[in-house]
């Protein structure tokens, strides 16, 4: 059964290598003062300790497509008992051999068909207020009758650090989390201005066009879950729900 972890240095004796090689350097992301993490809700969330934790399977077997599906469920379980800064974040188990042949675009590629996958084992019925459409300005993912922002991050990405991982790696944030961040208007104007300053900084190019806010008429969801390693991106969003 796929655990979902809260980080205790206790715990890390518990993971295999790869698993706390992954968290520890994810660690080390969240908390460098001198280069900052540029979202600033996550090293939020990092500091008060409202992440969730879950290592799975190699993302291109079949079989970490049900690990997922089976963390995801647990954590929408318990999402709202942890705190307002809650995300879920999954490192995937990437070999080697998967590292030195996939480019930014295979990950892409890979992301979408686990995204496609994943909704094909949900057990709930898709939202009535949440268009199936992704080309929707108000489109996002959801998975057992909750809304998230997916993040992905890969071991490719080399001009926009703050997409880079040295693992292959989700974060699952839930849309309520978002709403209740936004909920004073002004301070999440100030932190998205700051948020952008940082990325600024931490990437060696210039913000993505696609970075844009949820609900806006020329907004779209999906183009900001996968990010290209430079200012390209898909026409078409390839995420298709098999039920």
């Amino acid at each position: 059964m796929t655990r979902l972890y809260m980080d205790d240095p206790s715990l890390r004796n518990q993971l295999e290598e790869w698993e706390r090689n992954a968290l520890e350097k994810f660690s080390v992301k969240m908390s460098d003062k001198e280069k900052p993490f540029p979202c600033i809700p996550a090293t939020i969330g990092f500091s008060k300790n409202q992440l969730r934790y879950a290592f799975i399977g190699d993302p291109r077997e079949n079989s970490t497509i049900y690990e997922l599906a089976e963390i995801l469920s647990r954590y929408t379980e318990v999402a709202r008992e942890i705190g307002s800064y809650t995300s879920l974040i999954v490192f995937y188990k990437t070999p080697d051999s998967l590292k030195s042949a996939y480019a930014v675009e295979d990950y892409e590629r890979l992301f979408w068909k686990n995204l496609s996958s994943l909704s094909a084992l949900d057990p709930n019925e898709w939202p009535e207020d949440i268009p199936p459409d992704p080309h929707h300005p108000i489109w996002e993912f959801c998975f057992n009758s909750e809304k998230y922002f997916m993040y992905c991050g890969t071991p490719a990405h080399v001009n926009r650090q703050s997409r880079h991982f040295e693992n292959l790696i989700l974060a699952i944030t839930p849309r309520w989390v978002l709403q209740e961040f936004n909920r004073s208007q002004k301070f999440a104007k100030n932190i998205k201005t700051q948020v952008r300053k940082r990325l600024e900084k931490y990437d060696s190019i210039a913000i993505h066009p696609d970075l844009n806010s949820y609900g806006s008429e020329d907004n779209f969801e999906w183009k900001q879950y996968f990010l290209r390693d430079d200012d390209t991106s898909l026409s078409k969003c390839p995420y298709h729900r098999h039920h």
